[in-house]
């Protein structure tokens, strides 16, 4: 079982740029990748709709808890090797509100345009 599923979507090109260079660091397999636009099953087991995680990252830790947004990067990163430091730096000095509020404004902007390209609904 893997520790972490990371829901992403595959159909951008900067989400599935960033998601290619940490699969290549999971060299364990501890984490299990699911494109939100190609899986609406494991999504919906997880609880997710299209539009909740087309708005921000998404993962589900073995227990079944669903985190997001920073809570979701650092549960990421703390898992792959070479990015352990920002994990554990995130953790120690108080990061969190800072990057949850630029990380929010990002987000809803690529939200914004992939619903504006068609992609927040399933046909």
């Amino acid at each position: 079982m893997p520790e972490l599923t990371i829901f992403y979507d595959g159909g951008c090109p900067l989400c599935s740029h960033e998601i290619a260079h940490y699969r290549r660091l999971d060299w364990a397999g501890r984490i299990r990748w699911v494109d939100i636009t190609r899986d609406a099953p494991s999504l919906a087991a997880a609880g997710l709709d299209l539009p909740t995680a087309m708005r921000r990252l998404h993962v589900q830790v073995a227990d079944g808890r669903t985190l997001s947004g920073v809570e979701a990067f650092v549960a990421l990163w703390a898992r792959l090797p070479r990015w352990r430091w920002l994990a554990r730096l995130v953790n120690l000095l108080p990061l969190r509100r800072p990057l949850e509020w630029g990380y929010q404004r990002f987000a809803e902007r690529r939200f914004r345009q992939r619903c504006q390209e068609g992609a927040c609904t399933i046909e």
